[in-house]
């Protein structure tokens, strides 16, 4: 057997990293390989958001439903608000379901790059990991209060359609949706600390031009494709669709449009992202 040479030392491998230049996406590869990260960070956001809090998770619960008893009140009872023959408390809350994952993400990812600095500046990961899990952290408190709608229709004896195994697919699109804009807001609240101030004003004005309190039927015709330009509106049309029926129509050209938008959303949201991503560590 040959002998081991005591002074023998392993060479490490050297990595050169270099920022990126100009535009270009995401390098799946090296998100892969910090998979792991991205399930600690979402798991960490997730533990974060409800510690010290006396009532935890129940908070995925409160702010929906709350929510959805003051517009039931006030868009319902006193402005008598249509819904498309579904009761208002169900027709108000499966839109907000959709709507909190969207904004609650959205805030998330906006803040992400800044409240973690310290990170930023001191180890190399790939950066989008920390949007993308705050966008992700969501999801948990979207299926809590899932179980909330889950009862309420159990309440008004409605039986979901044969449509919502497409109910995943929509998920999705909303969280696309949460992540191409919170890459947008992430990657100029770092270059603009203005953004922290603009994000709770875009997410509220958002929300009253999205179909939660009314039905997108109430617009005419021909403002329909240029409604459906809002993302969210595809969107909620869609879980409404697949939750309810009522008998409405699949959300078809209303969901090509919004999914586009979310997709353009996204790609852009990328491309801006990883062109800044070099000065974050600089700026932060």
């Amino acid at each position: 057997m040959a002998a081991i040479n005591q002074n023998q030392t392993t060479e490490i491998p050297l990595v050169i990293l270099r920022p990126a230049r100009g535009w270009s996406l995401i390098n799946l590869r090296d998100l892969w390989n910090y998979r792991e990260l991205i399930f600690f960070m979402t798991w960490r956001d997730l533990k974060v958001r409800y510690k010290q809090t006396i009532l935890g998770i129940g908070w995925a619960v409160i702010k929906p439903f709350m929510t959805m008893i003051v517009f039931s009140i006030f868009f319902g009872k006193l402005a008598a608000m249509p819904s498309d023959g579904i009761p208002y408390p169900i027709f108000s809350y499966s839109g907000l379901l959709a709507w909190e994952l969207f904004s609650g993400a959205v805030s998330s990812a906006s803040r992400s790059l800044v409240t973690n600095a310290h990170m930023i500046t001191k180890i190399y990961f790939p950066r989008i990991i920390l949007p993308l899990s705050s966008v992700l952290s969501g999801v948990v408190d979207f299926l809590i209060a899932f179980v909330i709608l889950i009862g309420m229709m159990i309440y008004y004896h409605i039986t979901p359609t044969v449509n919502i195994w497409t109910l995943p697919v929509f998920v999705l699109l909303t969280l696309i949706t949460a992540l191409g804009v919170g890459l947008w807001l992430a990657a100029l609240n770092v270059l603009y600390r203005d953004v922290n101030y603009i994000t709770p004003f875009l997410t509220q004005f958002w929300l009253f031009i999205t179909p939660i309190v009314y039905p997108a039927s109430m617009l005419s015709q021909k403002w329909q494709i240029i409604y459906a330009l809002n993302p969210m509106v595809g969107v909620v049309e869609a879980f409404r669709w697949a939750l309810l029926g009522g008998g409405r129509a699949a959300p078809g050209m209303t969901m090509i449009i919004s999914a586009s938008v979310s997709i353009i959303l996204l790609i852009t949201g990328l491309l801006y992202f990883r062109k800044t991503e070099r000065l974050f560590a600089d700026m932060v």
